[in-house]
């Protein structure tokens, strides 16, 4: 049973981790990954952990983890734990939700954070906010089964654009736009509500703000921040670790990540359609169950297209994802191969495939 003085709580500890726990362990969760070591917390303070290369799945900063149960190096009077010798992960508990990329070569996903509520997708007002990008990170924060929030950074801050946060509204619709100004509290406030009892991760390009609005969430200077070229606003990798944050009052739990210019595109379907509701509720009225919305008689979207109803940008922007979630499909398993080669020869005999005049 969950007691209410547990000092897990503010970590996001709740009756499903602790049902899940094997016997004789007890929870820890994965606060920072470098790439090379763990570190974790539990009921005694940080500690060092270690996975075993057989232990599956891989863990993740934002896992809950389960550790042998009344190790010494856990009790609270020890301030540190000697690095040399972590304590061993038995177990990687079952996630609610996993945000993940693409991996650089291409084969196979990479974990980002695990069990986030919320992904903030950060752009700086210093930059030009690009709809594509926000729409692809979007898509996989509801592959990974957590809600996006576009949190836009230095608004108002010397070098930074006017941000028309309407525009942007309309841009994304059913996405929660936040404008903020880290230096200068602005939105601080409403932002920190949202994230009360909340675990949630930070992506953006380097130099989007992710550092100092860690910093000014936290109240204190705990993540690098460095300065970006006046020439294209362009930052540095100042984050080099993934890291989970506990947050003062009135609370939650904030996962910085390093910097990345390109991301590795790595959802479905479904998730593309949670981005872009107002054009998959179109579609339900196509003629065809199979429609490509591009050439077939009785398209729904085209129509809506060819009206003015539907913005091109939206467009184009849902069959991009579109075509690239079926790119991996393809690319991941033969039989998938199969399938679209056989498709494309039956819209081809059908007159279907050909492109638009």
């Amino acid at each position: 049973m969950l007691r209410s003085t547990h000092p897990l709580l503010p970590f996001g500890l709740d009756q499903a981790v602790l049902s899940a726990l094997p016997p004789q362990t007890e929870p820890v969760r994965i606060i920072r990954h470098d790439g090379q070591t763990l570190l974790g917390v539990g009921a005694g303070g940080r500690l060092p952990v270690r996975a075993s290369p057989r232990l599956a799945p891989t863990p993740t900063v934002g896992d809950w983890a389960a550790v042998p149960a009344q190790d010494p190096r856990a009790d609270p009077a020890v301030p540190a734990v000697d690095a040399a010798s972590p304590l061993p992960l038995l177990a990687v508990l079952p996630r609610r939700s996993l945000l993940r990329r693409l991996a650089a070569d291409e084969v196979g996903d990479q974990a980002l954070a695990a069990n986030v509520d919320l992904v903030l997708i950060t752009c700086g007002a210093d930059r030009p906010i690009r709809a594509g990008r926000v729409q692809r990170v979007a898509a996989q924060a509801w592959d990974a089964g957590a809600t996006p929030v576009l949190v836009v950074t230095k608004v108002g801050a010397p070098g930074s654009s006017a941000v028309d946060g309407p525009r942007l509204e309309l841009e994304h619709p059913g996405m929660q736009v936040m404008l903020t100004s880290a230096l200068e509290d602005l939105g601080m406030a409403p932002l920190r509500a949202l994230l009360a009892g909340r675990t949630a991760v930070l992506v953006g390009e380097s130099g989007a703000g992710k550092s100092t609005l860690t910093n000014a969430l936290l109240g204190r200077a705990e993540a690098a921040t460095g300065a970006v070229r006046a020439s294209d606003a362009k930052g540095r990798h100042t984050t080099t670790a993934r890291q989970l944050h506990l947050l003062p009052d009135p609370g939650g739990c904030l996962i910085d990540t390093p910097g990345v210019r390109a991301v590795g595109f790595a959802a479905d379907a479904a998730a593309v359609d949670e981005v872009f509701a107002d054009v998959a509720e179109l579609a339900l009225a196509c003629r065809f169950t199979d429609c490509g919305h591009r050439t077939e008689p009785g398209c729904a979207v085209l129509a809506a297209l060819d009206a003015g109803a539907l913005p091109a940008a939206r467009y184009d922007g849902w069959l991009r994802l579109q075509r690239e979630v079926a790119s991996a499909r393809v690319r991941s398993s033969p039989q998938a191969q199969r399938e679209h080669e056989r498709r494309f020869a039956r819209q081809v005999r059908s007159g279907r495939g050909r492109s638009r005049p």
